[in-house]
C-alpha cells in the first residue's frame, strides 16, 4: 500500500510495477495486473517468519484460492483453502463463529404466478398454489451471543424454505456486496473485526485497529465498507431492512437453459434506520431492541412481510458489464437490471423455544432445489465447503439434519448411517448403493422426474492462484454508492468514518484509510481527515447542517458501474417504495398526574386504528390521576428513553406539563426525540416544555401543535418516519 499524504494527494496502486515480457503466453496482462496488493506487500515485506500451513509448508499465495482458470470454479484439491477455512470453522464451540447473535421466526412464502417457468423448474418459484413454510434467522455478524442488537454491523438474512423438493436455504445479508472476493480471505476478515485477541476488546465493533489495518491493506473491501458506514448497518427493525443473496446463482429451465440470478428481499414496511446516537443508547438501554420488536409485533398479530425479487440476466448480458458478476464485492445496479418481484414472505409465528429452533437452525448455501445451481464466484465456492464443516463442528454430529428445525419436509432416503445423536432407525441389512438385496432402493431419480442435475457448464483453464483481471476495480462501485446517497445519508457516512477512525490508535492506519476515502470522494476523505487532525482547516468543523450543504454536490466519476453515475435504488431515502404506513410504529405518550385523560384516550384510539402502538410513559407506575379520570402507565420516564419509540405525544393538562418540566429525564426525553428526527405532537399548553427542551414549533420540522394541526397531520408525519431537515447540532442530548 502506498503512503497517504495528509495534503490529499494520492498515488495509484501499482504504478511502480513494470511489465514482465518474459512470462509465458498465459501469464500476460491478467496476471501482471492481478494480486496487486500481494505484489506490493511482498516488495515491502520486512524480514521475519515465513507464512506456512499448519504442517510447515511455505505458502506462495494467501490471497487467492486454487481455481480452474481465473474465472473458473474453485478446486477441491486446494488443501490450503480447506485447512484454513476448516480451522476457522472449528474455532468456537458451540457458539457460531459469526452471526452468533440472532433472532428467528416462522412463516410462509408463496409465489404470485408461474411467470418464472421460462427460467426455472423450481416448483417453489413457479407454482402459485404452493404455500411453502419458512424459518428466517436475522443476526449480527461480529458480536457474541451476548452483544447488542443495534451494533453497527452487517445483518444476516437467512431463509430456510421447507419445499416439497427438499430444503432451499437462501443465506444472505442485508447488504448486497461483501467485503472480500475470495473465500480464502474470510478467516482474515473475521479475525480482524473480532475483539482483538490479546485483550478481547472491543465487542461487536469494527472501530479498532485490527479491522482497519486489514481493510487499509485490502482495497477490495471499500465498496462494502461504504455500506457498513451507511444507515444500512443500523436498521430500525428487522422488518425495515432489505435482504440480498449476495452471490450470483443460476436458474435452470425445463430445456436445460441457464440464466444468472441475484436474489432480493424487499420489505413491505419500508426502509428505515436508526441514527448512530440512538443505536448506541439502545445498546445500553435495550440491547434486545430488534429481537423484542419482532417478537412483540408477531404476538400483536402484525406479521413481518417482504417480497422476493429477482434480477435475471443472461451470460451475454453479464459479459457486457464493466464489472464481473462473479465478484461478490460488486452488485448489479437495479437501473441496469430491474428487480422482478415474484412472491411474498410472511413471518407470523414466534419460535416455541429459542435454543431448539433459533440456535440450532443450520443453513447451508449448498441447499438448492432442482432448477437452481451455483456460479463460479470464488467466495460462494468456499462457502459451499465451509457451511457443512461448520454445522458438523457446532452441532457436534453429521446428524444435525435430523433436528426438527433442520429436517426436510420432503421424504429422506439414503444409505448414510450411524454417527453421534442418530435419530432415524433404519431397518434391514442394506446400507449401500447399488444393491440387489434391498431391491435397488432407494433409487436414483432421473432429471426429468425431478432429480437434481448440475448445469453442464463448459470449463477449462490452468490450475492457478490468481484473481481475474475483471475483479481488479475496487473503487468504482464504492463511488456509485456514495454518489447515490442523499445529503443526509452522506453526512451519516462521514460522521461514521470520523467516529470509527477516531477510535483507531495507529496513525499510519488512519492515513491509509484517508487515502482510500479520498479515492472514493475527495470531500469525504477531507472531512474525515480534518476530524482526525490530518488536514488544516480554518475554524471549527462544519455542523451537520453545514456538512449536508457541502456534501450535496460532492460526487465522483464512477467505474465498474455499467456507465451509471448514481442509482436511486441504493438510497434508503429515495428507494422507500413501500406505501406510507404507521403499522408497527411505537409512540410514547409522555405524561404525569394532572394530565387530560381525554387527550390520551383520543390519541391511543387514533394510533391503534392504524396499527400503531401507544404506551403511556409516566413519572411512576400504576395509574395517572388526571382531568376526567385516570390512565394506566406502561413505562416510566426513569426506566424508558425516547430512543425505543418512533414518536412522542405531549397531552394537555397544566399540572402534568409543569411536573414534566421539573424532571430532567422528561425534558431530555423530548429533546432526544427531536434530535433524532422523530415527529412530536403537543397540546397547546405544552409550548413551555417544548421550549425548555430546545424544540421549535412547526409542522415542517415535524413538531405538530394540535391546536393548529390535526391528529391526522401527526399520523402522516409518523408515516414519514424521520424529519431529516433538522440539524442534530441544535439540540442538546
Amino acid at each position: 500500500m502506498v503512503a497517504v499524504r495528509s495534503s490529499g494527494a494520492a498515488t495509484r496502486e501499482g504504478e511502480h510495477m513494470k511489465d514482465d515480457h518474459t512470462k509465458q503466453p498465459e501469464q500476460t496482462k491478467a496476471q501482471r495486473r492481478s494480486s496487486q496488493l500481494s505484489t506490493v506487500q511482498q516488495a515491502t515485506q520486512p524480514p521475519g517468519p515465513q507464512l506456512t500451513d499448519n504442517l510447515g509448508h511455505a505458502i506462495s499465495d494467501d490471497q487467492n484460492s486454487l481455481r480452474a482458470g481465473v474465472r473458473g470454479p474453485s478446486l477441491l484439491e486446494d488443501f490450503l483453502l480447506r485447512e484454513k477455512i476448516s480451522h476457522f470453522d472449528h474455532e468456537r464451540i458451540p457458539e457460531r463463529v459469526v452471526h452468533a447473535r440472532g433472532a428467528g421466526a416462522h412463516g410462509t412464502f408463496q409465489v404470485y404466478d408461474d411467470s418464472l417457468a421460462e427460467f426455472t423448474v423450481a416448483k417453489v418459484l413457479t407454482d402459485p398454489s404452493r404455500q411453502t413454510p419458512v424459518f428466517v434467522r436475522f443476526s449480527t455478524v461480529a458480536g457474541s451471543r451476548g452483544s447488542a442488537d443495534t451494533a453497527r454491523d452487517v445483518r444476516g438474512f437467512a431463509v430456510k424454505f421447507y419445499t416439497e423438493e427438499g430444503n432451499w436455504d437462501l443465506v444472505g445479508n442485508n447488504i448486497p456486496p461483501f467485503f472480500i472476493q475470495d473465500a480464502i480471505k474470510f478467516p482474515d476478515l473475521i479475525h480482524s473485526v473480532k475483539p482483538e485477541p490479546h485483550r478481547e476488546i472491543p465487542q461487536a465493533a469494527s472501530a479498532h485497529d485490527t479491522f482497519y489495518d486489514f481493510v487499509s491493506l485490502t482495497p477490495e473491501t471499500m465498496h462494502m465498507l461504504m455500506w457498513v458506514m451507511s444507515d444500512r448497518a443500523i436498521p430500525r427493525s428487522f422488518a425495515n431492512m432489505e435482504g440480498f443473496g449476495v452471490h450470483t446463482f443460476r436458474l435452470i429451465n425445463a430445456q436445460g437453459q441457464s440464466h444468472f440470478v441475484k436474489f432480493h428481499w424487499k420489505p413491505l414496511a419500508g426502509l428505515h434506520s436508526l441514527v448512530w446516537d440512538e443505536a448506541q443508547e439502545l445498546a445500553g438501554r435495550d440491547p434486545d431492541f430488534h429481537r423484542r420488536n419482532m417478537w412483540d409485533s408477531i404476538e400483536l398479530g402484525q406479521p413481518l412481510e417482504w417480497e422476493l425479487g429477482l434480477q435475471i440476466f443472461s451470460e451475454a448480458q453479464a459479459a457486457a458489464f464493466d464489472f464481473d458478476v462473479l465478484d461478490a464485492t460488486k452488485l448489479i445496479p437495479e437501473a441496469l437490471v430491474p428487480v422482478k418481484r415474484v412472491g411474498k414472505m410472511t413471518l407470523d409465528r414466534n419460535p416455541d423455544n429459542y435454543f431448539s429452533e433459533t440456535e440450532q437452525v443450520a443453513f447451508m448455501p449448498t441447499n438448492l432445489v432442482p432448477g437452481m445451481d451455483f456460479s463460479d464466484d470464488p467466495l460462494l465456492q468456499g462457502r459451499l465447503f465451509s457451511y457443512l464443516d461448520t454445522q458438523i463442528s457446532r452441532l457436534g454430529t453429521p446428524n444435525w439434519t435430523e433436528l426438527p428445525i433442520n429436517r426436510s419436509l420432503a421424504p429422506v432416503a439414503n444409505h448414510q448411517r450411524d454417527g453421534q445423536m442418530r435419530r432415524t432407525v433404519n431397518p434391514g441389512r442394506v446400507a449401500y448403493h447399488p444393491n440387489s438385496l434391498g431391491g435397488g432402493q432407494p433409487a436414483e431419480v432421473p432429471a426429468d422426474k425431478g432429480g437434481f442435475v448440475s448445469y453442464p457448464e463448459a470449463m477449462e483453464g490452468t490450475k492457478i492462484r490468481q484473481r481475474a483481471e475483471s475483479f481488479a476495480d475496487h473503487y468504482g462501485q464504492a463511488q456509485l454508492f456514495w454518489n447515490s446517497m442523499s445529503p443526509v445519508e452522506k453526512m451519516h457516512i462521514v460522521r461514521a468514518q470520523q467516529f470509527e477512525l477516531g477510535k483507531v490508535e495507529t496513525r499510519d492506519i488512519r492515513l491509509k484509510m484517508i487515502d482510500h476515502l479520498r479515492r472514493i470522494n475527495a470531500v469525504l476523505g477531507d472531512q474525515v481527515a480534518a476530524a482526525l487532525g490530518e488536514l488544516d482547516v480554518a475554524g471549527p468543523l462544519p455542523t451537520d447542517a453545514e456538512l449536508m450543504k457541502l456534501l450535496a454536490g460532492a460526487t465522483t466519476p464512477t467505474t465498474a458501474s455499467g456507465g451509471l453515475q448514481r442509482d436511486a435504488a441504493l438510497s434508503m431515502v429515495e428507494h422507500n417504495t413501500a406505501p406510507p404506513s404507521i403499522q408497527g410504529r411505537k409512540v410514547a405518550i409522555l405524561a404525569a398526574d394532572g394530565v387530560r385523560i381525554a387527550d390520551i384516550e383520543a390519541m391511543k384510539a387514533a394510533l391503534e386504528a392504524q396499527g400503531a402502538l401507544a404506551e403511556v410513559v409516566g413519572t411512576h407506575l400504576g395509574q395517572l390521576k388526571g382531568e376526567g379520570g385516570s390512565a394506566p402507565v406502561d413505562k416510566t420516564v426513569l426506566t424508558t428513553p425516547s430512543v425505543v419509540y418512533d414518536a412522542v405525544y405531549l397531552p394537555g393538562g397544566a399540572a402534568s406539563l409543569k411536573t414534566l418540566g421539573t424532571l430532567g429525564d422528561a425534558v431530555r426525553f423530548v429533546a432526544q426525540a427531536y434530535k433524532h428526527g422523530k415527529p412530536l405532537a403537543a397540546s397547546a399548553d405544552a409550548a413551555a416544555l417544548l421550549k425548555q427542551a430546545g424544540v421549535p414549533l412547526g409542522a415542517e420540522q415535524g413538531v405538530f401543535e394540535l391546536s393548529k394541526a390535526s391528529t391526522d397531520d401527526f399520523l402522516n408525519g409518523l408515516a414519514q418516519h424521520r424529519f431529516w431537515n433538522r440539524s442534530g447540532d441544535l439540540v442538546p442530548a
